[in-house]
């Protein structure tokens, strides 16, 4: 079906809904090199005119990718519920906008709507909102999950410490995540980047982790970034693995690119929630996902790169994981040019997830051949405080030593603590009070001796 709109006697014409939803999308260089791209801010307006005039009904009428031919298509449909639907069946994407930022569309309201909702309706309104629109909407929005502790909760941020090292040395990760506990960073995860993804190496690496946080009592989760088929082999010869991770695409062949199907993820989810090492009902779950992904892999089927992003959030939520993240600007310039596109994409990718009811957090991130530095992941960084993010990554002076990209840095979470006042999960917030690291406040006053004994005592670490 052929969508169209005219601007002072010019007809633009949009041969199918894939197209209109590319030449929609803000300017980004992903696009531009998959050659979907509007050709200038004109043809953009125009379909962000058409697009928003379009029924949210269509979406159900017109798959962007055959479900003849990909099971995250067949997905979407299965998991949509009318009832759910209902009550914005009738708007436009433009009423839809409208409808979301009303002040009496609060977190019930939206979270009733959550089921309802396809990532491709979703993806839709984002491209006519501003930073601020859905700033505005996602800090309505709470998603709220748990393993030892509690994510999500309004007015606060939690955070995953992030200690990666290039060669896996135990000591390395060991004494980088405790630079980030002394910071006060890690109540979302402990996780690790693995150099290798031997199981051998994972298994390790989950038992180290585990080692510091049991003999620390931090109320914490852990969880080491391998392949999830190295994670069943790890839980099959009984190793201690907090949190199954697993990247994800918004295709079949995207995923099929990653090693991995929606049988494969439902097995991973089944042998996590088989160890039962969280509270019950745990959330055992962890994905990334990234704008790009599917184009990088040649997977994206002419559809634009930031709803090809949401689709991946279909696959994320089918699986109740405590966490998700995008590592927005972790792919390269080739689809995020600079920090501009960096800071957009971040807060659309955190928008979206959250409509679609799952637990979103930001690796505020570029690659150092990107056109960004540290103060736009500054801005980012503030502007998910105010859309009430779940969670972000954090490294040792905001340089990923094995990834090879800049994030945030521990730093950063203590700028969010004290200055945005947005305190971790309460757990945890108890628990860095209780070893002395913090004040009644949440500022944090000194080095705590538990931590300081562990480096002494530790062997993974020597006197």
């Amino acid at each position: 079906m052929a969508y169209k709109t005219t601007i002072e006697q010019t007809v633009f014409r949009f041969d199918d809904l894939k197209t209109l939803l590319a030449k929609a999308t803000p300017e980004r260089s992903g696009d531009q090199l998959a050659g979907i791209a509007a050709e200038g801010p004109v043809e953009r307006l125009a379909a962000q005119m058409t697009l928003a005039d379009l029924p949210l009904k269509a979406f159900l009428g017109e798959e962007l990718i055959s479900s003849d031919d990909d099971e995250v298509s067949r997905l979407i449909a299965a998991r949509h519920e009318p009832a759910a639907f209902s009550a914005v069946s009738s708007l436009t994407v433009g009423e839809f906008r409208e409808w979301l930022l009303k002040p009496e569309t609060t977190h019930d309201r939206l979270e009733a709507v959550t089921w309802g909702l396809t990532p491709e309706m979703v993806a839709a309104v984002s491209k006519i909102m501003r930073l601020q629109d859905m700033i505005a909407v996602s800090a309505k929005r709470r998603v709220v999950t748990r393993f030892r502790n509690t994510i999500g909760l309004a007015g606060r941020l939690s955070t995953r410490n992030q200690p990666n090292h290039p060669t896996d040395d135990s000591r390395g990760i060991i004494a980088s995540a405790i630079d980030g506990l002394l910071m006060g960073s890690g109540d979302a995860v402990i996780g690790v980047n693995p150099a290798t993804d031997a199981t051998d190496d994972y298994i390790r690496i989950v038992s180290l982790l585990d080692e510091l946080r049991e003999k620390l009592a931090i109320p914490t989760q852990t969880c080491c970034l391998g392949h999830v088929t190295t994670a069943i082999q790890a839980i099959e010869k009984g190793a201690p693995v907090d949190l199954v991770f697993q990247s994800v695409a918004g295709s079949e062949k995207a995923n099929r690119g990653f090693g991995v199907d929606l049988a494969l993820l439902k097995e991973a989810h089944e042998a996590g929630r088989s160890l039962g090492r969280g509270m019950p009902g745990a959330n055992v779950m962890y994905f990334e996902t990234g704008q790009g992904a599917a184009l990088s892999a040649d997977a994206h089927f002419g559809v634009d790169q930031q709803t090809m992003e949401v689709r991946a959030y279909a696959v994320a939520r089918e699986f109740d994981p405590l966490l998700v993240n995008t590592v927005v600007g972790f792919i390269g310039p080739e689809y995020l040019f600079n920090g501009k596109q960096i800071i957009r994409a971040g807060i659309e990718d955190h928008f979206c997830g959250k409509l679609l009811g799952l637990p979103m957090g930001v690796d505020v991130c570029y690659t150092n051949h990107a056109d960004a530095d540290q103060e736009d992941m500054d801005t980012l960084l503030t502007l998910l405080c105010a859309a009430n993010v779940n969670f972000v990554i954090t490294v040792p002076g905001a340089d990923d030593i094995m990834l090879n990209y800049q994030s945030l840095s521990h730093h950063d979470a203590v700028y969010c603590r004290e200055t945005l006042k947005r305190p971790p999960a309460p757990e945890f917030e108890q628990w860095l009070s209780e070893i002395g690291l913090t004040d009644r406040d949440g500022a944090l006053i000194g080095e705590p001796a538990a931590l300081s004994n562990y480096v002494r005592s530790s062997a993974l670490i020597g006197a």
